[in-house]
Parts: C-alpha cells; structure tokens; sequence
C-alpha cells in the first residue's frame, strides 16, 4: 500500500473542559498531529462534511448515560461523510465515499466497521447524515414505531424544523395524520406550512404560544414527537388525549441547566396524567431499532427520490467554526440539518 502525498497535517478538535452550563468556544481546543497511517486491516479516511447534532452535548458531560462520554483531550465524536485515501481492508477502496463515525478533525483510521459505502448518483452523500442518516432514521423508527399514528389523527412535533422533527411531520402526512409543528420564530413556521405541507406551524417564543396551541388541536393530540421538553411541553400535556403516544427523542432546552426547573414539583401531575389517559412516554436511542435501518433507507430512500419529501441543509464552511456551530445549534440558530463542510 502506498499513502497519496495528502500532506503531514491532521487538524482536529479535542474536548479541552467539560462545560458547566452552554458550551462555548473555550471548552474545545484545536490541535494539530501527524496524519495517521492505516495499519492492518485499516483504512485511511480523509473526512469531507462533520454532522453536528445536539446529542454530542451529553457526550461533553461526565453524568452517566447510554454512551461514553468523550474524554478531555479527546476528539469530539460525530458523524462524518469521507473519502477512503488509503486502504488495507479488502471492503473498501481509494476513492470509496462512506459515511462512518470519523469525528470532528481532517483525518480518521476506522477498521471499517460501521462504515457505509454512499453512491453519489443516488442521492446527494450529504443526505447520509441528514434525511438519510441518524436524524432521517429517528424520525422514521420513533414515530412508527411508537407514535404509529392513525389516518385523522393529530400529531405534534417540536423542534419541527430541524432534521429530525421535518421527517416527522412529513411522515406523519404520509400516515394520514394531522400535522402540527411548533418551531422558532416566523420564518421557520413558514417552511413548516408553506414547504413542508404542516396543517399548522406555532412560534413557541409567542406569549400566547399555549392558547394557540389548544386552538390548533382542537380534538386534542394523539402523538406528541418530543425533542424539546420544557415549557412546550408543559403546553402539550393538558393536550394529551387518552392513548396518547409520546415517544422522548429529545430535551434539548435542558441540556445545558445546571439547575431543576423553577416552579413547583409537576411530576405528580405528569403521572397523574399518564395514569389516567393511559399514556405511552417511551425514551428511545436511534440504534434501539436497528434492525429497522434497510427499511427505511428503502421507505425514505424512496420518498426522497420520487421528491415527496423535502429536507434543508445548513452548511457551514470550516472544521474551526464547529464548536461556535454547534453552541448554536443548542440555541436553535441552526436552519435545517446542521453540516461542517470540512473540504
């Protein structure tokens, strides 16, 4: 094996202080090393595009949680389209395009496990780690799988313009469903009506945001998609029909509190409510329903192709803006799928 003439520099960004409270530029450190060599059984990736998502938040924390967290002076973890430069592994070749788990720095040697060849030709490679990647398959597993709304039902989303929540609401159409998305501000509602086909878009910054919730559901929500917590939710749960289904992909508007919310305790209201109406609050992690990944890449793959689903990219330029992206991301600054373009 011969390594391309690719430089000598491998910049990448380590966790430099564990965050107490929103994270912010100080808490991640740029550090440059040696391009790595692949040794037996490796290849050599040279990483194109970095997905930043706000599960990586909790990875920043040493609270215990369903994955390691990152360690300081470690690379950040995180999703990565790449080119395979150089291989030792039979499977993949230079010049492969893969998506994987390369983590936010230039270059990375995987074992190839968990590497996925991409096909340019059938969608764009970004797509693998948006709409057809770990937020596409979120959306897909949790709403099934446990919202599986009914033709005439209703069915909110929060964070509804993000990657995540987009594919629900449209798959929610898809169903039959009532679509009703609470996103950030005018703009975003907007996509979410006019673009996305949402039956209704609420702005959860209004003062009013409860009462224009209740005047949109007025037979009540059957599927609650959460990836927010907080006061949305708070607006939600009077809303809950009996049978409701909740699946908790998310929180993030408490990922970052160093303290309990203010205000009296609400969780015996909270149980109360899922005593009588019988409801379904189920937390889940993407990878819970792997075995479901070929079907949606088929369903989804599908859909996207024949332009029956729609999905928005934010694209930043440079691997040294990632940590100012993502401490807005947690701040919903975002628009559409948040990606580094790397190179």
């Amino acid at each position: 094996m011969t390594t391309p003439n690719l430089g000598t520099v491998n910049r990448r960004i380590v966790l430099a202080a564990r965050p107490h409270g929103e994270p912010n530029e100080s808490h991640f450190r740029l550090e440059e090393s040696r391009v790595p060599t692949p040794g037996a059984g490796e290849v050599l990736l040279a990483n194109r595009y970095l997905s930043l998502d706000p599960y990586m938040r909790g990875r920043m924390s040493a609270a215990k949680s369903y994955a390691e967290p990152v360690a300081i002076g470690d690379t950040m973890v995180g999703a990565t389209v790449a080119d395979v430069v150089a291989s030792n592994n039979s499977d993949f070749l230079p010049g492969d395009t893969v998506v994987g788990f390369g983590g936010w720095q230039d270059f990375a040697i995987s074992d190839g496990k968990g590497l996925r060849k991409l096909d340019p030709a059938v969608a764009p490679v970004t797509t693998a780690l948006g709409v057809l990647g770990m937020p596409g398959m979120t959306a897909y597993t949790g709403l099934l799988t446990i919202g599986a709304p009914k033709p005439g039902e209703t069915v909110v989303v929060a964070a509804a313009a993000g990657p995540v929540g987009s594919l629900v609401g449209q798959i929610a159409k898809r169903q039959g469903a009532r679509a009703v998305g609470i996103a950030g501000g005018p703009e975003k509602c907007a996509y979410l009506r006019d673009t996305l086909g949402f039956d209704a878009a609420l702005d959860h910054r209004a003062d009013d945001f409860a009462d224009v919730l209740a005047a949109a559901c007025p037979d009540g929500i059957d599927v609650y998609f959460e990836n927010v917590g907080g006061a949305v939710f708070d607006a939600v749960l009077p809303l809950l029909n009996p049978f409701a289904r909740i699946p908790v992909c998310g929180l993030v508007s408490g990922y970052s509190a160093t303290d309990l919310p203010p205000g009296p305790d609400r969780i015996p209201l909270l149980m109360r409510a899922v005593l009588s109406k019988r409801l379904t609050l189920r937390g889940f992690i993407v990878w819970d329903f792997a075995d479901q990944e070929a079907a949606f890449l088929r369903d989804v793959g599908g859909w996207l192709k024949e332009g029956a689903i729609v999905h928005r990219e934010d694209i930043v330029d440079g691997l040294e803006n990632a940590p100012t992206a993502f401490a807005g991301l947690l701040k919903g600054r975002n628009f559409g799928k948040l990606l580094v373009r790397i190179s």
